[in-house]
């Protein structure tokens, strides 16, 4: 876990990283294009496999909720508290990883503690996604893209889209001269409003969280 803070700017940056890898392609391109931000922009780069974060247990209808381990308080301290969340998660069967959907699925805990208010809080943030993933087809990743779009527009979030490389090997995503062109730029870019598809088209999602009731 590794901080670079200036309290003077109004953008923070956090950075979680999901692959269960260390130092792995996706981290290595989310990386270089961290290095396109200025200097006086908070940047907390949080590793999920260094946490003992268990799997989430759906206590929102319980009346005497579980109390949160240190690892979800950190989590949910640095989520709320960041302008900026870059989900930075390898390309497994076809979506995020299970480190990284274990955090989104802690969103949906946090969602229901009243003292956090969390969805005011992530309104107008931005939520962006770095993958690198073995085939060359970008397409095999609209999966991962959709899930992080559907996720910003439910709390009404801007999405900055995905930063996609191109990878297996440790280190190989050095050699993917696209992916390295996009990192140059890539959260510099203003980020859109996130919408459903249904919004796009004139109509009004239901806002149901994602999550089903058990």
């Amino acid at each position: 876990m590794t901080t670079t803070e200036n309290p003077q700017n109004g953008r923070s940056f956090l950075f979680v990283l999901g692959s269960s890898r260390a130092d792995g392609n996706t981290e290595t391109l989310a990386r270089i294009a961290a290095q396109s931000l200025p200097a006086d922009v908070t940047q907390r780069w949080i590793d999920l496999n260094e946490l003992e974060l268990p799997d989430f247990q759906d206590g929102r209808h319980d009346t005497d909720g579980e109390p949160a381990s240190e690892a979800e308080e950190i989590l949910r301290a640095a989520t709320v508290e960041a302008t900026d969340i870059v989900i930075v998660s390898p390309l497994y069967w076809y979506s995020v990883s299970a480190q990284i959907k274990r955090y989104l699925d802690y969103w949906s805990g946090w969602l229901a503690v009243s003292d956090l208010d969390l969805e005011t809080r992530m309104k107008g943030g931005t939520l962006w996604g770095v993958t690198v993933m073995a085939d060359r087809e970008e397409i095999r990743a609209d999966a991962l893209r959709t899930t992080l779009n559907h996720t910003a527009a439910y709390l009404h979030m801007k999405f900055g889209g995905v930063l996609l490389g191109n990878g297996s090997r440790p280190g190989q995503v050095r050699k993917d001269e696209r992916a390295l062109r996009r990192a140059e730029t890539f959260f510099l870019r203003d980020a859109p409003l996130a919408r459903f598809p249904q919004q796009e088209q004139g109509q009004e999602p239901q806002q149901e969280l994602a999550t089903a009731s058990v």
